[in-house]
């Protein structure tokens, strides 16, 4: 599953529910948490449900942020929500622990969102638990949790690199947090080529002009692309020679470059089947 752009919409707009239909993002997160005050949660559970029977999303993820697993309107969100097929993912605000129980109640796949020290602290719990598919966290609620500012921690390196770091060591995404200055997509795409950089697998977004940034950014580039056919052809040429190292290009080339070459195809071959 492609998650270049996770792309929020409210689920109490329905202007913004059918746009997203057309809006070229991997998944849409449809958010029943901080974009819905709380006297209208009910009606945007139903809003959602009218419009999962009308609205077709193709192949995009369909996510819902349900509300903190604690509170009734999560528990709402989740009686209401579990039989809905065409909902594939749960994410869930400020997890801290046992968010596999979800999964065994509803079958849905998760996505625990770090917003809390105890989160953080508990990471490594958190990625391994059943049904966790990719895990993200909220710079503005961690930094509250920690009397810290949300500049401070989102593009904090080392909380980036540990979450990267420990979803990759567990086989689930890394996707990086949103990026709140609409009008600056010099800088959404500078923190999306470091997020990328460190290994995640996308970014979350909140308005659509951000959607595509993301993907081209978490998409190879021409160039990689390039380098990986020809990393690929080289050493595979070599090592029927009994050649495990090569020089391409005035570099050396050994296994683990044949290995990034063979990734990078990969994902490409990916994003082709899920644009087709």
């Amino acid at each position: 599953m492609l998650r270049r752009s996770q792309l929020y919409v409210p689920a109490n707009s329905e202007k913004m529910l059918r746009k997203s239909t057309i809006i070229p993002c991997d998944s849409v997160i449809i958010d029943l948490e901080d974009a819905v005050p709380l006297a209208e949660k009910r009606n945007a559970r139903l809003e959602i449900k009218r419009r999962l029977r009308e609205l077709d999303w193709g192949k995009k993820e369909v996510c819902v942020r349900i509300n903190e697993m604690s509170s009734l309107a999560g528990f709402e969100d989740v009686v209401e929500l579990s039989a809905e097929e065409k909902v594939s993912t749960l994410m869930i605000p400020k997890a801290e622990s046992g968010v596999g129980a979800l999964h065994r109640a509803t079958s849905k796949m998760l996505i625990p969102i770090i917003e809390s020290s105890r989160g953080f602290m508990n990471l490594e719990s958190l990625v391994r638990e059943e049904g966790v598919v990719a895990v993200t966290y909220g710079s503005g609620d961690l930094a509250l949790s920690m009397g810290g500012t949300a500049d401070s921690y989102s593009s904090n390196s080392y909380v980036r690199t540990m979450i990267v770091m420990t979803a990759n060591a567990y086989g689930v995404d890394a996707v990086d947090n949103v990026f709140f200055d609409l009008n600056d997509l010099i800088g959404f795409r500078k923190e999306a080529a470091e997020a990328r950089g460190l290994g995640y697998a996308g970014k979350q977004v909140i308005h659509p002009s951000q959607v595509d940034v993301a993907n081209e950014v978490f998409s190879p580039t021409v160039e990689e692309l390039s380098w990986a056919e020809r990393v690929l052809q080289a050493y595979e040429r070599a090592s029927r020679a009994g050649r495990g190292a090569i020089s391409l290009d005035g570099q050396l080339i050994d296994d683990v470059h044949h290995k990034l070459a063979k990734q990078i195809l990969s994902r490409n071959e990916e994003i082709r089947a899920r644009v087709q």
